[in-house]
């Protein structure tokens, strides 16, 4: 009796060196840092990192460590926030616009924890400071650009089945409207979009003598593409982000049209709102040799062509016909071109190869203008209301030679610059965003309060945790001993778990811990009163702690089950401050399981198992 087989005080030994050690990172904390990477046509080089250090020497500013780790991304450490801030408008100052230099927090875990994938648990928003976007995703665009689309498709329908339609538009109220000039045309028509397009819901309407279709998307058929936009664009947001390896993102869908996007330890608005961007695209024009740019520049621009600019500002000729758009690019690499210049590698797909392929091979010597169009939204004042007006921004990236036809692989050369060519890798391998989407709140936890929040987080922690020893020690002497070494060891798993799942945590987090804490403490309480009760009952010592443990398991168990039963459907239908409660607190309520009631069992079997015993320590 109250005897544990070597087998289980082994597995619990494992899972307390397991704890320990993914628990560890959180104890060394993290420095402040910046993050120092090359825009267009800028790299971070040998010749960089001096100008860094000599501008830190000059401005007096001390910095623990300078080193070039990944994703060619130059990072200086310093021991305070205050010299970081101080350091970033010198450093910036410095390498001029061409760099981005953000601020970061990043941990300062040893190599050999690394190697075993034990990094400290991620901190929220409320508690290491950082962006915080609530972005508005223009769905309805979308959908209005699926009914133009399908305004041409509906139409070609009707043609190839010989059935005579006297004009086709869009409606002022979604939808489209096709008129016919009489009835039994309409009914025949109706009879074959309804079976061709079930996405569709088809109906009839009479305005005067004009019989019409009205045709628009099903409450399905529109729920379905809401979800694809905002899928695809939170998929093309995370790529984008994770492509900088700047911060951990979170990014989350709020309501029909929104986006919650928070960066923690990010601290640069400009540089956050450059990760997010607008829509980045691709377009493919053959150039116009046959007239004179010059003249086209005072005016004189001939039909069928358009004058584009350069970055630099160089004007340059192009026809207006689009041979391919960055909707047919499946994959983008950076690379070198057989010179040892910096180039792009594509990788296409769909319906636009064919005839890309067909127009290069017609054109093998002519020039192919490769336009980089990025959309933005500014902010301007309408009738006295804030309106973000989306402005398209395009100029001429390169314009090689087609030196033969171009199949679904290529290259895009003379990209100038290294950073240049991986920056527009990341761009078009992430993606382009389905549908505009501008800010409508923007928000900065700046690192000092953030601290603060995790100074009075661990406050309470402690505060709560010496509360709970200071009375199980009272009133139930070695047995609350046992207990408050078995609460120590659940929040060390609390720590370690969600380090290594990747949970983040937040304030309410916290209160999830502290709450998890009393609810360990109370399966105790209920283990000891159970003792309590079989020792005035008269049973011996070894057969009361028995009984105690047999008979408050399963209400113990009863009790967490239904907890955990409420902390998954606050997770489940929670968003924010409830989601992160509701993590903690049933990571805790887990791992309780095995410190209350396994590893409790375990100390009280050595200290009072397998040997005659006629009094225990279990209080007043």
């Amino acid at each position: 009796m109250n005897r544990y087989p070597i087998w289980k005080y082994v597995l619990l030994v494992i899972i307390l060196v397991f704890g320990i050690l993914y628990a560890l990172p959180m104890f060394f904390g993290e420095d402040p840092v910046l993050q120092i990477s090359g825009g267009d046509g800028a790299s971070v080089n040998a010749g960089t990192i001096a100008l860094v250090k000599r501008t830190l020497q000059k401005e007096h500013i001390a910095y623990k460590s300078a080193s070039k780790e990944e994703n060619n991304l130059f990072v200086v450490r310093f021991d305070t926030v205050t010299d970081q801030m101080k350091a970033k408008e010198d450093v910036q100052r410095a390498l001029g616009s061409n760099y981005v230099v953000a601020q970061n927090l990043l941990g300062v875990t040893p190599k050999w924890l690394q190697a075993i994938g034990a990094q400290p648990m991620k901190l929220g928003l409320d508690l290491r400071g950082g962006m915080h976007f609530l972005l508005q995703v223009d769905v309805n665009s979308v959908i209005e650009k699926r009914e133009k689309g399908d305004m041409r498709t509906f139409a070609t329908t009707l043609r190839k089945a010989d059935i005579r339609y006297a004009g086709i538009r869009s409606a002022n109220n979604g939808g489209l409207l096709i008129r016919f000039r009489d009835d039994n045309t309409r009914i025949n028509a109706l009879s074959l979009l309804q079976t061709d397009y079930p996405d569709y819901l088809i109906t009839t309407l009479d305005q005067g003598a004009e019989k019409y279709l009205r045709v628009a998307m099903t409450p399905a058929a529109l729920s379905t593409l809401r979800t694809y936009t905002m899928t695809q664009t939170m998929t093309v947001l995370r790529n984008r982000i994770d492509a900088l390896g700047v911060a951990e993102p979170v990014i989350s869908r709020q309501g029909l049209d929104r986006i919650v996007v928070e960066l923690p330890g990010i601290q640069d608005m400009a540089l956050a709102k450059q990760m997010l961007g607008g829509t980045a695209t691709l377009e493919f024009h053959l150039v116009d040799s046959q007239n004179d740019v010059q003249s086209a520049v005072n005016g004189m621009v001939p039909l069928g062509s358009r004058l584009y600019r350069t970055k630099e500002g160089a004007p340059m000729l192009l026809k207006n016909q689009v041979v391919l758009t960055g909707n047919a690019i499946t994959f983008a690499s950076s690379s070198f071109d057989q010179s040892g210049q910096p180039s792009v590698n594509l990788r296409l797909s769909g319906p636009q190869v064919s005839n890309f392929s067909s127009v290069t091979a017609n054109n093998i010597g002519q020039r192919l203008g490769i336009i980089f169009v990025e959309t933005k939204n500014t902010p301007k004042m309408i009738k006295g209301k804030v309106v973000n007006v989306a402005k398209k921004v395009q100029y001429v990236l390169t314009a090689p030679v087609i030196q033969s036809a171009l199949g679904n692989q290529f290259q895009i050369t003379n990209m100038g610059s290294t950073q240049a060519a991986k920056n527009l890798a990341i761009q078009l391998k992430a993606g382009a965003l389905p549908a505009n989407m501008y800010p409508i709140q923007e928000k900065n936890v700046g690192p000092s309060l953030g601290k603060a929040n995790v100074d009075r987080g661990v406050i309470s922690v402690l505060a709560g945790f010496v509360l709970i020893i200071l009375f199980m020690l009272f009133y139930y002497g070695v047995m609350g001993v046992i207990a408050d070494l078995a609460l120590f060891f659940n929040v060390v798993f609390i720590i370690a778990v969600m380090s290594l799942l990747g949970v983040t945590l937040t304030l309410p987090g916290i209160a999830g811990i502290v709450l998890t804490m009393g609810m360990a403490v109370d399966a105790n309480v209920l283990i000891f009163e159970r003792i309590r009760e079989e020792l005035r009952n008269g049973s011996s010592v070894q057969a009361a702690i028995h009984s105690g443990y047999a008979r408050a398991f399963t209400t113990i168990v009863d009790a967490n089950v239904t907890t955990l039963i409420v902390a998954m459907v606050l997770f489940g239908i929670g968003v924010g401050a409830v989601q992160g409660f509701a993590v903690t607190l049933i990571v805790g309520l887990l791992t309780s399981m095995i410190t209350a009631i396994m590893g409790t069992r375990a100390l009280v079997n050595l200290v009072y198992g397998n040997r005659p015993v006629k009094k225990i320590s279990i209080g007043m």
